[in-house]
């Protein structure tokens, strides 16, 4: 028997595969959002594997650095380390700085840490370029996505700032690049006020003492010692909010990206809804345009099983084509978005099998045409 989907496609092919290329696109897109929500996660863990540390010690009652704002005194990772289970401690701070690129602006994460200490963010696996911070003054270690490049100075606050390295791969969870600066400079930067706004402070009566301030106080852990107890005893008796390496993943996870996936995963849904409307849409249209001709099926004895099954697989095969196109057209762009997008195949097979449900679910319409078609329509045509 002569296969009708095959032979009205190849009638049809023109038609056919200009529709399987717009459906393609939009389930491209659908890729591209999953991949962003995976890269938002991945940027979101860079600076938390790149530190590997066991507590994250803040401000009491925050969420640490990453989700709100948090102030704790620098010597406190003294105390820190003044505990039984506590192999290291030093002090960290973040801040949020538009470096001046050319024409514009750029966003950037700075990461401020002792370069004497005994945690160093920077991951020497990432270093491409330069070394890491060995001035307590006026260095600073850039992400290659900033586009400077070794010995370029940098206006930050008061003082130009050397690039002494360069790094790929560093980014914070929002997407923006991190840079690092010693933990003296970020202070500075964080803490310390205008010239005016010292004299205004001072005949106020207010002394600032903020330059003594650091976000957060990380930690590591002996072998042997429960993390979880230790981050307990830590709430216990010095009244600071703790979170283990687990907990931080996921205040950024829940905390800091869960609105934005909340939104990609609604567009995601959307996406998809009109890709089934779409491929519904023409699989009626084509459906309309042979109405003789399945009439005439039906007018010869053709059971209505074999006119449905042509329907069911001209609709799965658009929507494989689809997806086909919409994987090509997905890894032909993916790089030229700014933020971080992995495409992974796990995605890409879960795609397949919403796709393969809803071209079964978009053949309906024209399959009910079909049922309901008449085969006296086809005499006298």
């Amino acid at each position: 028997m002569i296969h009708l989907a095959k032979e009205d496609i190849r009638h049809t092919l023109g038609k056919f595969i200009v529709t399987a290329m717009g459906v393609g696109m939009l389930l491209g897109i659908v890729l591209i959002m999953m991949g962003v929500y995976r890269g938002m996660i991945a940027d979101a863990e860079v600076l938390l594997d790149d530190l590997s540390v066991d507590l994250w010690i803040v401000q009491d009652n925050t969420l640490g650095p990453f989700a709100e704002a948090s102030r704790v005194h620098e010597d406190l990772k003294y105390t820190i380390k003044g505990i039984n289970a506590i192999d290291k401690s030093e002090a960290i701070t973040f801040q949020n700085l538009q470096l001046p690129l050319a024409n514009r602006k750029l966003a950037v994460l700075a990461i401020g840490y002792d370069i004497y200490g005994d945690i160093n963010p920077i991951s020497s696996q990432r270093l491409i370029q330069g070394r890491v911070l060995q001035n307590d003054h006026y260095e600073i270690v850039v992400s290659d996505k900033t586009l400077y490049k070794l010995n370029d100075k940098i206006r930050l606050g008061r003082n130009d700032y050397t690039v002494v390295g360069i790094t790929h791969g560093t980014v914070a969870s929002g997407g923006d690049p991190l840079v690092y600066v010693s933990l003296k400079d970020a202070q500075e930067l964080q803490f310390t006020y205008t010239n005016k706004r010292i004299q205004t402070d001072r005949a106020r009566g207010i002394l600032s003492k903020d330059s003594y301030l650091v976000n957060a106080i990380i930690a590591t852990l002996k072998d042997g010692y429960n993390v979880d107890k230790t981050a307990q005893e830590i709430r216990k008796w010095l009244h600071k909010s703790v979170y283990t390496r687990a907990e931080q993943k996921v205040v950024l996870t829940r905390n800091v990206v869960e609105k934005a996936s909340k939104q990609i995963g609604l567009f995601t849904i959307i996406l998809v809804g009109v890709s089934t409307i779409i491929i519904a849409l023409i699989i009626y249209t084509m459906t309309l345009e042979k109405m003789k001709e399945i009439s005439i099926m039906k007018l010869i004895g053709l059971p209505n099983s074999i006119i449905i099954k042509m329907i069911v697989e001209e609709t799965l095969l658009l929507g494989i084509f689809a997806f086909i196109f919409g994987n090509i057209f997905s890894h032909l762009i993916y790089e030229k978005f700014p933020k971080n997008v992995l495409l992974e195949i796990s995605d890409a097979w879960s795609l397949f099998f919403i796709v393969v449900i809803s071209s079964i679910f978009a053949s309906f319409i024209g399959v009910k045409k079909v049922i309901n078609a008449d085969p006296t329509a086809a005499i006298g045509g």
